[in-house]
C-alpha cells in the first residue's frame, strides 16, 4: 500500500510540477521508453542467475502485502515454544517426538496456525527439536550451527533486494546510453530547422530523465521494501534460537521464552506482563 502511495507522490512531484510550465506530450517518446525497458530487463537477466531471478519474481508480490510478523504472531510463537518446553520439562524429550516428526498433524502445533504457516521457521524449529530429542547436545556447537544456518537464510533472503538494488544503480547509466543514442540521431540531422532539432534534442534528453526517475523513484523503493521484508523474516529465527538455547542451558520455560521476547523488535515485542497473562490464559483454556 505505501509503495503505491509513494509512487503517486513521485509522479505528482515530477510530472505534476512539470505540467505547470511544460507540455507533457513532449515527454512521450515511445522509442525512449522501449529502450529503457529493454536495457533494464536485459541488464537484470544478464546480471543474475536463474535462482535469483526466480526468487526476485516470487518476492515482488510480497511488497504489496502487509507484514505477517506482528505482535500477535510473536505472542503465538512464544506461547507455542513455552508449551513445547513445558511438555519436555514435565514428560521428557521423547514426549515431543511425534510432534517433531509430524508437525502438520501435531495437536500442539495446530493451535498456532499463524506460526505453522511460516514453513522455513517451522523447519528450523523442528530440525533443532529433533536434534534435542536425538541425544545429548553441546549448546555451544548448536549455537554455531544455528548462526551459520541463519546467516545462510539471511543471504538467500537478501538476494532479491540486492538484485533490484543493482538494477536501480544501473538505470541512470542506461538513461545516458539512450540519451547519447538520441544525440547521435540529432547530429545526423543537423540540416533540419531549429524547431525540429530542438524537438529531437528534447526527445533524446527524455532518456536521461527516465533513467534517473525510474531508478530512484520506482526501482530503489522496491529494493528497500524487499530488504525490509528480508530483515523482518530473519528475526523469527533469532527468537527461536535464543529460546531453545536457553532451554538447553537449563533455564525454565518461563525464563527461556523471556529470552526470546527480548530479541524482538520493539514494535512487535509483547510486554512481560502481557505475555505472562497470555500464557496463563492459554494454559487454563
Amino acid at each position: 500500500m505505501f509503495l503505491i502511495i509513494g509512487y503517486v507522490i513521485v509522479l505528482a512531484a515530477s510530472l505534476g510540477t512539470y505540467a505547470i510550465h511544460g507540455n507533457l506530450a513532449a515527454l512521450w517518446v515511445p522509442p525512449e521508453y522501449l529502450a529503457i525497458i529493454g536495457l533494464t530487463v536485459g541488464g537484470f537477466v544478464a546480471g543474475n542467475g536463474a535462482k535469483t531471478i526466480k526468487a526476485t519474481l516470487g518476492a515482488l508480490p510480497s511488497i504489496l502485502k502487509g507484514s505477517k510478523y506482528s505482535k500477535e504472531m510473536y505472542v503465538d510463537l512464544l506461547a507455542m515454544l513455552y508449551e513445547i518446553l513445558a511438555k519436555v520439562r514435565k514428560e521428557g524429550l521423547m514426549s515431543i517426538e511425534n510432534d517433531v516428526e509430524n508437525p502438520d498433524s501435531s495437536p500442539t502445533f495446530s493451535k498456532y496456525p499463524s506460526v505453522t504457516a511460516d514453513h522455513h521457521a517451522m523447519e528450523f524449529l523442528t530440525d533443532y527439536l529433533r536434534m534435542m530429542v536425538g541425544g545429548n547436545l553441546n549448546a555451544f556447537e548448536i549455537e554455531n550451527l544455528m548462526d551459520m544456518e541463519i546467516d545462510t537464510h539471511h543471504q538467500e533472503a537478501h538476494g532479491p533486494a540486492h538484485a533490484m538494488s543493482k538494477t536501480a544503480d544501473a538505470l541512470p547509466a542506461f538513461g545516458i546510453v539512450v540519451a547519447v543514442m538520441g544525440v547521435v540521431n540529432v547530429m545526423g540531422s543537423v540540416g533540419e530547422p531549429p524547431a525540429v532539432l530542438g524537438k529531437m534534442i528534447g526527445g533524446a534528453l527524455v532518456g536521461t530523465f527516465l533513467g534517473i526517475l525510474i531508478s530512484y523513484g520506482f526501482v530503489s523503493p522496491i529494493a528497500g521494501q524487499l530488504e525490509q521484508k528480508a530483515d523482518e523474516g530473519s528475526k523469527i529465527f533469532h527468537c527461536i534460537k535464543v529460546v531453545l538455547l536457553a532451554s538447553m542451558n537449563g533455564y525454565a520455560p518461563q525464563v527461556a521464552v523471556e529470552f526470546g521476547r527480548k530479541v524482538l523488535f520493539s514494535t512487535d515485542r509483547p510486554g512481560f506482563r502481557e505475555l505472562e497473562e497470555e500464557i496463563k490464559s492459554r494454559k487454563k483454556s
